[in-house]
């Protein structure tokens, strides 16, 4: 039998490529001709345009045209996220085709020149005289004008079972409190760039995308095209955590393009992306709990408004997570939403869940210190044997398990009473928080499959490649249900002409993407079994009598029958074989309750004179199902922990409600985790396969995110006896 790479820690495929500077971003593909693209934006948050006087930048040095309202293409608006199964635009208006203006920051003028910096020279030219309308840019101002229920993937966000809020009263122990989060800006370290090109009807687009194949037909529908006229490549995205998808600078680049019958680059600035780019909205959350003198929660009440806008369908889930994290006999969820004229919000690392746990589990966290119970004990007395709502069983769930080894490897029996802790000036703490993700496969999985006479196998999908190891796991996961060595399969991706409808989202591209490979390795399988004929020692065999094994089938019962997959090609007088298969409908997480757990650990040191903060140490243990890569899983365990350290202590996009502008648009203004910053991480997991899920794995590219503010946070309680309810934890908060 061909030994399986499945688990082994084995190095990226795409490293080699990369440290050599050799793998080409959206911004590095070289056309003949290209010119250079420079945007204007609005700077006030409603209103319209007045006037705008181009003339200056058309005369300056380089300068190829300047596209505004007045001269733009007719296209037709974005079909936003979610709006239907194919579209992933950020909202759902229409680009630079009139003169109104929706938020500040909005592209109203786009510059072409020879060179970059000519054209951004040429964009400061650009004068524009706008005329302001009343705009709704104070959230407190827009809760009681707002205050819809909002909807996630078409679901009402609002459920009720029982009556919590009597519950809640009624029980003997309680924590009811108000918890808020700001709005986070998308920093990833590769900006968002395209390059296009036309050649007659035909649109090219090399762009940074997690969604190739919802971007071809999305512009196409913004343009008037069948969606095989727009070819959209992705092979390299340098990060994307629900940023990298369809927003204006990609249609204003293509526009642009059409406009000036040349290719066009266009690449936004870091201020650019703040203009543009939306990021996680702002949440106000209120979070009650009912324990009985058990410690059984009686109610869970998690309510609250998020900030979002009229022209996007993202309200920010944050009670997904309480639906199924904990039992209890009753629960109210619901949120509502405060609509601003703003950037439109949209999906970030960990949506709902992310800041949604900071408000649960630093709740449960309070609760457990008003009743004198270990923080860790009072979870594990609330741990649910089904689905807290749906009452569907858990396919595989090991929750006491990461708790008990994650608790043991960290050192929580050392945790002391708050503000016992102390070394000099630095006051120490401990904290604990529960971290989830959902199970995730949506529909669209699909594979080809290409065997070649020389042992070789092409497996093609259009999925992505933003750096979590996608390429390595999907190459290890074809080889190993082809029965062939690592080195004789090569992946194709990042291409929109490729099959399947796959969204590197919502953790759920490595579940999809493997389904597709196995359906189209089955076909692959009953073809083979059809060449091989009445001549071959698998003769009279069927498909599920077989196995795939050292580069070719042979019977389950008996290792003797068996032939290569260079024999039966070779005899059939075949070079390859190419086999297009789709995975089934993803059903199984209508069955059965489908998460993933963990727990997460800090350590954290304030100063007693300052109130710094610093976290010193974490840890992470995590079920997640089969891991199918030690050495990448590591990796995306460990990038989401470093991003909830920044979402606990640093980030915080600044909106001026008087203006409605993001005033830190920089990376300067903008703090994420520098090296410095961040402390020894130390990460675990169960590896215990799910049996419902392809190939045993559920998603971890998300859950190490969610948890991480709260665990922090309630080390910080630990330390001081203060309790931070509003992030991100400040010294001014502590002082």
């Amino acid at each position: 039998m061909s030994a399986s790479t499945i688990g082994a820690g084995i190095d990226r495929l795409d490293a080699t490529v990369k440290v050599r500077g050799e793998a080409r971003f959206a911004a590095e593909f070289p056309i003949d001709g290209m010119v250079f693209a420079a945007l204007v934006y609005s700077t006030i948050p409603k209103g319209r345009i007045v006037s705008l006087d181009a003339r200056a930048a058309e005369a300056a040095p380089g300068v190829v045209l300047v596209m505004t309202h007045e001269n733009a293409p007719r296209m037709r608006p974005t079909p936003a996220l979610l709006t239907s199964e194919r579209a992933n635009g950020g909202n759902d208006l229409p680009v630079l085709q009139d003169a109104r203006i929706r938020w500040n920051g909005q592209p109203i003028a786009v510059v072409l020149a020879e060179t970059q910096e000519e054209a951004d020279h040429a964009a400061t030219l650009v004068t524009v005289r706008f005329a302001g309308e009343p705009a709704r840019t104070s959230f407190e101002g827009a809760k009681p004008k707002g205050g819809e229920v909002g909807f996630h993937m078409g679901e009402r966000l609002r459920t009720v079972v029982g009556d919590a809020e009597a519950r809640l009263r009624a029980a003997p122990f309680m924590v009811d409190a108000v918890y808020t989060t700001p709005g986070h800006s998308h920093n990833a370290i590769e900006l968002h760039g395209v390059t296009v090109a036309w050649d007659g009807d035909r649109l090219r687009i090399h762009d940074a995308s997690q969604s190739v194949t919802h971007t071809a037909w999305s512009i196409a529908q913004v343009f008037g095209l069948d969606e095989t006229q727009v070819h959209v490549t992705s092979p390299f995205v340098g990060g994307g955590f629900g940023s990298k998808l369809l927003w204006e600078h990609q249609i204003l680049a293509a526009a642009a393009s059409k406009l000036a019958g040349r290719p066009v680059r266009l690449v936004l600035t870091r201020e650019g992306v703040y203009r543009i780019v939306g990021g996680r909205a702002l949440t106000e959350q209120r979070m009650a709990i009912g324990a009985d003198a058990d410690g059984a929660f009686e109610a869970i009440v998690h309510t609250g408004t998020v900030a979002m806008t009229d022209h996007n369908s993202m309200a920010e889930p944050f009670t997904l997570g309480t639906s199924a994290a904990y039992a209890a006999r009753s629960f109210l969820l619901e949120v509502r939403t405060a609509k601003l004229d703003m950037v439109a919000n949209t999906y970030m690392r960990g949506p709902g869940e992310a800041v949604g746990t900071f408000a649960l589990e630093s709740a449960i966290d309070e609760l457990a210190h008003g009743m004198g119970l270990d923080p860790i004990e009072l979870r594990l007395r609330n741990d649910p044997e089904r689905h807290p709502i749906k009452g569907t069983p858990f396919s595989s769930r090991h929750f006491r398990s990461v708790y008990r080894t994650g608790a043991e490897r960290f050192g929580w029996a050392d945790r002391r009473a708050p503000g016992e802790r102390r070394e000099g000036e630095w006051l120490i703490g401990l904290g604990c928080a529960t971290t989830a993700y959902p199970y995730v496969r949506m529909p669209g999985g699909a594979a080809r499959i290409t065997l070649r006479r020389d042992g070789t196998a092409l497996v093609s999908v259009a999925a992505h490649e933003m750096g979590m190891g996608t390429a390595t796991v999907q190459t290890q996961i074809a080889a190993d249900l082809l029965g062939l060595p690592v080195a004789q399969v090569a992946f194709a991706y990042g291409d929109s002409t490729l099959p399947g409808l796959v969204l590197a989202a919502a953790s759920q591209q490595t579940a999809s993407v493997a389904a597709g490979v196995a359906a189209a390795r089955s076909d692959l399988i009953g073809q083979l079994l059809t060449l091989a004929g009445n001549d071959s020692p698998l003769a009279g065999l069927f498909s599920d009598q077989v196995a795939t094994m050292d580069g070719g089938l042979g019977a389950r019962d008996d290792p003797h029958r068996f032939e290569s997959y260079a024999s039966i090609l070779s005899r059939a007088a075949q070079t390859e074989l190419s086999v297009e298969a789709s995975a089934p409908l993803p059903d199984e997480a209508e069955t059965w309750a489908m998460y993933s757990c963990g727990a997460m650990f800090a350590e954290a040191r304030v100063n007693a004179v300052t109130g710094e903060v610093r976290v010193t140490r974490l840890l992470g243990s995590f079920d997640c199902g089969r891991i199918l890569n030690a050495k990448t899983a590591t990796s995306q365990f460990k990038g989401g922990i470093i991003m909830g350290l920044g979402l606990a202590l640093m980030e915080d996009t600044q909106f001026d409600e008087r203006s409605g502008r993001i005033m830190n648009p920089s990376l300067a203004e903008y703090h994420v985790p520098a090296h410095l910053d961040v402390p020894e991480i130390e990460v675990m997991w169960t590896d215990i396969p799910d049996p419902q899920a392809p190939m045993g794995a559920r998603g971890i590219g998300e859950i190490g995110i969610t948890g991480v503010a709260a665990a922090i946070a309630n080390a910080v309680f630990n330390a001081t006896g203060k309790r931070v309810r509003d992030l991100p934890i400040t010294l001014d908060k502590l002082l």
